[in-house]
Order: structure tokens, then C-alpha cells, then sequence
């Protein structure tokens, strides 16, 4: 148990250190082999983010707990807009200046539909993953080609200043994005096998193991990425980098997950975790474009989003005992 105890910290802390340098990494050789700064934000920094929830769900579909996979997927979408979002708003009202984030937002609400209609049947089969994917590069090519076709200039400067302040040359660079890989295939490894081996001590299923401690440790990145940006006057990009994450895990988590391993829905997915998470996806797109301020994410929101964590993880508290 204490064995398990001391994988999981050590997983995450080595998850949110190595996440931190392959963005870094990633952001810095993106910029230097000359890829557009939109591109960089919206692309390079919400793969990056979402590297953890892939790689923890892959190792989990590898490891036979597809349940934990899944949990991952949907949990961190739910952390990455009730917690992290929540916290973020709370801290200062959130402008939603980018235009092309706007755009993103019902997007992520439209794949988690997508996601919601594959798996409704209670099973997510390879083809299933396959479509997931196939969506996932179809919305990566339409934002390239927005981002080549039109301007967003709060976006593009904050993505320049954010870049800026990691001035590697191009071969520190790759060894961070190499480093950082690695070391986050390690680290996940070490959560998935201690989160297993907890969900059995405790006779709790991998589903909420994967929705709680998993999704919302493989979400630390996304927390300290968002409060350092918010710090900094970047908020365009905290928005985008959790909208994207959202939109990763959505499609590439859940896709890779089944294409490796598929598996059957839990009942308790399709009746409480996929509608909480469709429901927080379509509360955002209301705060952002409905008055009396629209494109803005007040503290006030800020708090329902937080209430309604705190109630979701009670509920899954409860639910478990």
C-alpha cells in the first residue's frame, strides 16, 4: 500500500515537472523551425498538455484497466473546466479576447457529443477510436488553416511572450522534448500501476480512480500552465491551452485508448460522468457568449464551475462507499 502511496506522488510530480519541459521543448522547436505562432498555441501547447492524459490512458488500455483510461479522459475534461478553469476565473475575470478560441469552444462541446454518440452503445470498439482520431486531425487541419488564413493578434502575442521567456537553442530544444517524453512514458507508468493497485485495496473500481486522483493529477500541468499565464496578463492563452487539452481528450485520449485496447462503457459513464461533462462543455459556451458580458468569464462563474466540482467529486465519494 505504501509502495503504491509513494508511486502515485512521485508519478505525478515527475508527470507536472516533465510535461512543463516538453512543452517547453516542443513550444521552443516548433518556433525555431519557423511554425507560425497560432499554430504553436493552439496545436504544439494543447498536445503538450494533454501528453500526460494520452500516455497514462494508453499505459492503462496496456495494463488492462480501460476503465482507469477512460476515467482519465472524461475526469480531466471535467477538471480542466470546473477546477481549473473555476480557480483560474476566480482569481481574475477571464477575457475571451482570441477569436479563434471563441471558435474552439463549441467545438470541444461538439466532439464530446461525437465521443457521447461512439460510445452510447456501452462498448468503444477500434473503429470507434479510429473515428475519433480521424475527427481529432480533421479539427487540427481547420485550425491550421484558420490560423494561416486569418489573424488573432492578442492570441499570437501572448504565444510570442510565452515562447520568449524559454529561449533554448535547437538542440536543448530537441533533449527537452526527447527528456521530457521519456520521462513522462515513466512517470505514467509508474501512476497507472499505482492507482491499479490502490482501486484493488480499497475494492474501488478503476473508473473513479481514472475520474478522481488520475484526472485530476495528469491535470496539474494544466493548472500551473493557466495560474502562470493568468500572472502574466497571458489569458487568452490559459483559455486556450484548457480548451485544447479539453479537445485532445475528447478525441486522442479516448481514440488511442480504444484503439489499443477496446472495451465496454461502464453504465455509471453514460449515465453520470459523460452527461456532468457535456453539461460543465455547454455551461461554458453560455458564460462565454451569452449577456450580460459576453466573452468574459466572471468570478461569479468562476464559483458555480467550482461548486460544481466540489459536488461531482462528493457525488463519486458517496456513490463509491
Amino acid at each position: 500500500m505504501l509502495l503504491s502511496i509513494t508511486l502515485i506522488i512521485i508519478g505525478l510530480a515527475i508527470i507536472a515537472w516533465s510535461s512543463d519541459k516538453f512543452v517547453d521543448g516542443a513550444s521552443a522547436l516548433a518556433k525555431i523551425t519557423g511554425i507560425p505562432p497560432l499554430i504553436i498555441g493552439m496545436v504544439i501547447m494543447g498536445f503538450g498538455t494533454s501528453a500526460p492524459e494520452m500516455l497514462v490512458s494508453a499505459s492503462a488500455a496496456l495494463n488492462g484497466t480501460p476503465g482507469l483510461a477512460l476515467g482519465n479522459a472524461i475526469g480531466s475534461n471535467i477538471t480542466n473546466i470546473a477546477l481549473i478553469l473555476g480557480v483560474t476565473a476566480l482569481l481574475i475575470a477571464v477575457p475571451v479576447q482570441s477569436t479563434i478560441v471563441r471558435r474552439e469552444i463549441p467545438l470541444v462541446f461538439l466532439a464530446g457529443v461525437f465521443s457521447w454518440w461512439l460510445i452510447r452503445d456501452g462498448a468503444i470498439t477500434r473503429t470507434d477510436g479510429i473515428l475519433l482520431i480521424i475527427a481529432l486531425f480533421a479539427l487540427l487541419g481547420w485550425m491550421v488553416y484558420a490560423a494561416k488564413t486569418q489573424q488573432d493578434q492578442p492570441f499570437e502575442e501572448e504565444v510570442n511572450e510565452a515562447t520568449e521567456e524559454d529561449d533554448l537553442t535547437y538542440k536543448q530544444a530537441v533533449f527537452w522534448t526527447l527528456a521530457g517524453l521519456v520521462l513522462l512514458v515513466i512517470s505514467s507508468k509508474m501512476l497507472v500501476e499505482g492507482a491499479t493497485n490502490i482501486a484493488q485495496f480499497f475494492g474501488v473500481s478503476d473508473l473513479v480512480i481514472g475520474l478522481t486522483i488520475v484526472a485530476i493529477g495528469t491535470s496539474l500541468p494544466e493548472l500551473a500552465a493557466s495560474i502562470s499565464s493568468v500572472r502574466k496578463g497571458e489569458v487568452n492563452l490559459a483559455v486556450g491551452n484548457i480548451i485544447g487539452s479539453n479537445l485532445f481528450n475528447n478525441l486522442a485520449v479516448m481514440g488511442i485508448a480504444a484503439i489499443i485496447a477496446p472495451f465496454s462503457t461502464p453504465e455509471d459513464v453514460l449515465t453520470r460522468d459523460l452527461p456532468i461533462m457535456l453539461a460543465l462543455t455547454a455551461l461554458i459556451v453560455v458564460f462565454t457568449f451569452t449577456p450580460p458580458k459576453r466573452y468574459i468569464i466572471s468570478r461569479w462563474e468562476a464559483a458555480v464551475l467550482l461548486s460544481i466540482f466540489v459536488a461531482y467529486q462528493l457525488l463519486l465519494y458517496f456513490q463509491s462507499v
